[in-house]
């Protein structure tokens, strides 16, 4: 393939190399993790609609206190029928903690039906994974394309797309998949950013949901959500 050979000649063969080998050694961790993903979209409605939620608190806030707020908020019913304010006193550990109290507020509104949380339902309705993204991008507040990747990569459908977070964009960076990591992101620049991650995807066997997960634990030193 004529992309394949030029991402070949100006690829960081040893980063390259290293990513291989971190696949290889992690291989059996990250099928776990992806079987959880495609599991918890089989699970309750309420443990879909948590993982909505976990994605809605994880912007500029690390994603292990985003997931211990949201088990808290689960664990006391508070994210099934609380009030922003009651909900705001749980998220200290995140930031931004009275809109992102607000937006789970508005998302549980959005995602009931009949009187009852029906999330799996309702993204079930949208389509594809790239429809079901247009949707939560247009209907589910505080969220962007990242968040929305996220959610989606979370429920099972992380092949196609790509959850570009600071970590994954500088080892983008530095393998020469990009030529940079940019100062401001568009949708048209994640969009095609995306797709050149997709490329070395191929390049390298790893499909995306798992690339994402090695590139997590090469910088953080596990796998996580």
């Amino acid at each position: 393939m004529k992309k394949g050979n030029t991402l070949e000649k100006r690829i960081n063969k040893e980063l390259h190399d290293k990513i291989v080998k971190i696949h290889k050694n992690i291989k059996k961790d990250v099928e776990k993790a992806i079987k959880g993903y495609k599991k918890a979209w089989k699970g309750s409605e309420r443990e879909v609609f948590a993982e909505v939620a976990f994605c809605i608190l994880t912007p500029q806030s690390k994603a292990k206190n985003a997931w211990q707020a949201i088990t808290a908020l689960v664990e006391n019913g508070l994210l099934f029928s609380g009030e922003a304010e009651e909900i705001a006193e749980h998220l200290n550990i995140v930031r931004f903690k009275n809109n992102k109290s607000r937006y789970l507020v508005e998302l549980r509104e959005l995602m009931t039906e009949d009187g009852e949380l029906q999330p799996r339902k309702i993204l079930s309705r949208q389509g594809n994974t790239f429809e079901k993204r247009e949707w939560i991008l247009k209907n589910i507040k505080g969220m962007g394309m990242k968040e929305a990747n996220h959610v989606l990569r979370n429920l099972g459908f992380g092949e196609e797309i790509a959850i570009l977070d600071r970590h994954i964009l500088r080892n983008l960076a530095e393998l020469n998949v990009i030529d940079e990591v940019p100062k401001s992101m568009t949708v048209k620049k994640y969009y095609e950013i995306e797709e050149k991650m997709k490329e070395y995807s191929e390049f390298s066997g790893i499909g995306m949901d798992a690339l994402d997960l090695v590139l997590w634990y090469k910088e953080a030193g596990e796998v996580f959500k």
